[in-house]
């Protein structure tokens, strides 16, 4: 290794060389940059194989980027870290900021480990970070919509005071910037390990690129009265790319203009920042109630009640568009928004099952799975969580069906048996089990 200063990099959801913070970070610093990647065991016993398969995809997009440059290691980061840091006499390593409550944990202990040497977190992979929108006395925002005229504000705040450093953190780290892990005597670098089953799209950052290029060219504009349409291909698919940081919010958000349909998805974001900063002050909620005033709402847990869950996991309810949903997210990873609210509200509402039962379930499946939107997505369905207007409100699968698949081209697509007697008939009586649910509420 030469003998110049040294700083390392040390990527972990914000899988990409360009628009990155402490990757500018670092070139300030000036010597070389070792860029790296710590395999934790933890974060892959807890992730569904499509999500590491995207995670190992995007860092093969890295290495071929950096001509092989990458070092991928595997371990706890809090020895592999300082291990790293030692090994090139480093005087700096360099991280965005993770605001989740393992990742705050992790950087601690790594911090505390690294001893002399310093942690600089610079940039989140949110528009506005987890923390920085509070109240007028201090206290952070229990509901979205003032939530979000606060986090407007200081986006257009941030628009009119950009800075030359934020030029800056977009230019792309190139390979010829970076240190060949090969010069590194007992690097611990290991393969990049081969996906563990087919993605049904392409992962990495160029590939989140082509993706939004493709999106603004083709569906934003349109996006605000498309968007609920699960028939129509109008999703933006950029929920995983965002989820590893193969992009970053603020290089879609500079080409969002002001049409209803930009502004829609302006709004989406924001719901994006939202779910983390209510997981940020409340890291609680990941597995619990955020309101807890539910937490002793009547649940059905027993067998017969395992049974009912099983057959909504396999999509045969005998409700066809909840069926639907459930079939395209066991079969591609992927399940379109309108969707999520209609099978999570059948599960919690229709079943009386735990929502983090199918919480669970979604974060196995899915290629986007993210911790503090999935939970917090599946308590608004549930009505435990941080909605104004929770508990009352009991989605009807026929009622959705008929609005957002009018002419039934999505069940067919996923139910093609529907219609026929090899469909089964519903396992419950959604008006009397609407019924139910809003008995079990108002008992409280």
């Amino acid at each position: 290794m030469p003998h110049r200063p040294s700083t390392l990099l040390w990527l972990r959801r914000d899988l990409r060389l360009s628009d990155l913070p402490p990757a500018a970070a670092a070139q300030e610093a000036g010597g070389d940059i070792l860029v790296c990647f710590v395999v934790d065991p933890r974060l892959e016993k807890s992730s569904g194989p499509r999500r590491l398969a995207f995670l190992y995809d995007s860092l093969r997009d890295l290495d071929e980027q950096l001509s092989g440059r990458l070092l991928v290691v595997r371990g706890d980061p809090a020895a592999e870290i300082p291990r790293l840091a030692s090994a090139i006499d480093a005087t700096s390593v360099h991280v965005s900021a993770d605001h989740s409550p393992y990742g705050r944990r992790r950087d601690a202990a790594v911090e505390t480990a690294l001893g002399d040497i310093a942690l600089r977190a610079k940039g989140s992979p949110y528009l506005v970070s987890p923390g920085r929108i509070l109240k007028g006395d201090g206290e952070p925002y229990r509901v979205f919509t003032p939530f979000h005229r606060q986090w407007r504000a200081a986006l257009d705040r941030r628009s009119t005071g950009r800075q030359a450093s934020d030029r800056q953190a977009r230019s792309p780290l190139r390979s010829r910037d970076v240190v060949n892990p090969g010069d590194l005597r007992r690097s611990g670098r290991i393969r990049i390990p081969p996906a563990p089953c087919a993605l049904p799209i392409e992962a990495g950052e160029r590939a989140a690129r082509r993706r939004w290029s493709e999106f603004v060219a083709d569906g934003l504009d349109h996006y605000d009265v498309d968007r609920d349409r699960p028939d129509r291909d109008a999703s933006s698919r950029m929920s995983a790319y965002l989820k590893f940081g193969n992009i970053h919010p603020r290089a879609m958000l500079a080409d969002l203009g002001r049409s209803a349909g930009a502004q829609a998805y302006l709004r989406e974001l924001a719901f994006r920042d939202f779910y983390a900063d209510v997981l940020f002050h409340w890291p609680q909620s990941r597995w619990r109630n955020w309101n807890s005033g539910f937490d002793d709402i009547a649940l059905d847990t027993d067998d017969a009640a395992r049974e009912r869950f099983d057959a909504w996991k396999e999509g045969r309810t005998g409700f066809p568009f909840v069926d639907a949903g459930m079939r395209e997210l066991a079969e591609t990873g992927f399940m379109h928004n309108r969707l999520r609210m209609v099978v999570s509200s059948f599960l919690v509402k229709d079943l009386h099952l735990p929502w983090w039962w199918g919480a669970r379930w979604f974060l196995e499946q899915l290629v986007d799975g993210d911790i503090a939107s999935n939970q917090h997505g599946w308590q608004w369905a549930a009505g435990t969580g941080t909605d104004a207007a929770p508990y009352f409100r009991v989605f009807n699968p026929e009622t959705q069906a008929k609005k957002f698949d009018p002419d039934g081209a999505y069940v067919r697509r996923w139910v093609p048996e529907y219609g026929s007697d090899r469909y089964p008939s519903p396992i419950v009586d959604h008006q009397t089990e609407r019924v139910e649910a809003l008995r079990r509420f108002r008992s409280l």
